[in-house]
């Protein structure tokens, strides 16, 4: 006993260390903000994403979560998924959150966390581009289409919205009156099968995603600076997708239409030559793959919470992330949009 009694006096005092009665209390950081942006056919008043902010919210206590809308109402929201211009909802959300962060146009930018479905996840992507009202720590999308898609979902039966949009297009996809006016038009990607790379048309007239994506001659290095900034990029894809075509888009990743095959990030120009600050990230730790069970936006809860434990939440110090993981948990329960299934 008088042993560990001088140890414990002879450690403190050469510690200095500051006795209990005047210490000061600190409280615990408080999480950061958490942006959750809903996919095609979705509204922000959805319950099934209410509940998914309320996960975040027990997941981590105080966090405050703001629920993307690109309009005031749940009808006029759900229509902006799929007509308007995204450029123009891009920066109208931005425009918002100096309000709703007190954000400052011309600092850093509040530092948040950030949470996309289906194209809400490339949405969130140009924010981390654009939006210099934000500071995105973790960026973490589900069943997104980073890299475009091949070809239109098919609409459901009585899905009016959707058949609507459909029809716009036609074969005319790559006119100026479809890409400022038809969301996932504006996301089409062609690529020519020889080199691998976008097609002449795609780099020509695509209003959002070939610039988003750094595709063309002239970079915006402003956009790979912001990308290279994130601490983590998660990306989800769901291994029974059908709805995304090619689903390999969610994670960057190429489908050659007629052989099937398949190029990961890793192998593509874009990675190599760090067009967008991927390989700059992905060295550091912060570029993270995964896979989980299911099809588009069958969200295993667990799986979901595992993910806010690991990547949202306060300031912490930087843990280094395994930068290729493929990662599936044990499905407990799942959650579906009630008014669709293949959203």
């Amino acid at each position: 006993m008088l042993l560990h009694t001088f140890l414990f006096a002879s450690l403190s005092s050469a510690l200095s260390l500051p006795s209990l009665h005047g210490a000061t209390y600190n409280p615990a950081p408080s999480p950061l903000p958490l942006l959750i942006w809903h996919g095609l056919g979705d509204k922000f008043s959805n319950p099934g994403l209410l509940s998914i902010g309320d996960l975040a919210e027990a997941t981590h206590p105080g966090t405050k979560v703001h629920y993307i809308r690109v309009a005031d109402t749940p009808e006029l929201d759900q229509r902006g998924t799929f007509f308007g211009n995204i450029s123009a909802q891009l920066d109208d959300v931005c425009a918002s959150l100096v309000e709703e962060l007190g954000a400052s146009k011309r600092g850093k930018g509040v530092r948040v966390d950030a949470l996309g479905f289906s194209q809400g996840g490339q949405f969130l992507r140009g924010l981390v581009e654009r939006c210099p009202a934000v500071s995105v720590r973790s960026l973490v999308t589900f069943g997104s289409q980073h890299n475009g898609i091949a070809e239109f979902q098919h609409c459901g039966t009585w899905d009016l919205l959707c058949k609507g949009a459909v029809a716009v297009v036609g074969g005319n996809a790559w006119t100026d009156t479809v890409q400022s006016s038809i969301v996932p038009a504006q996301y089409y990607r062609e690529i020519n099968q020889t080199t691998g790379l976008g097609s002449e048309e795609y780099l020509l007239h695509s209003h959002f995603l070939a610039d988003i994506n750094n595709e063309r001659v002239l970079k915006n290095e402003v956009y790979k600076e912001r990308m290279a900034a994130l601490e983590s990029f998660v990306m989800y894809v769901f291994e029974e997708d059908t709805t995304v075509v090619p689903k390999e888009s969610g994670w960057f990743a190429e489908v050659n239409a007629t052989s099937g095959d398949v190029t990961p990030l890793r192998e593509r120009v874009m990675y190599n030559e760090d067009w967008l600050g991927l390989r700059e990230l992905d060295e550091k730790g912060g570029l993270v793959l995964r896979n989980t069970t299911g099809k588009h936006m069958e969200l295993d809860e667990e799986v979901v919470k595992k993910t806010f434990e690991e990547f949202f939440g306060p300031e912490r110090s930087k843990v280094v992330v395994a930068e290729w993981t493929q990662w599936t948990g044990a499905k407990q329960s799942s959650w579906r949009w009630t008014w669709r299934t293949d959203l």
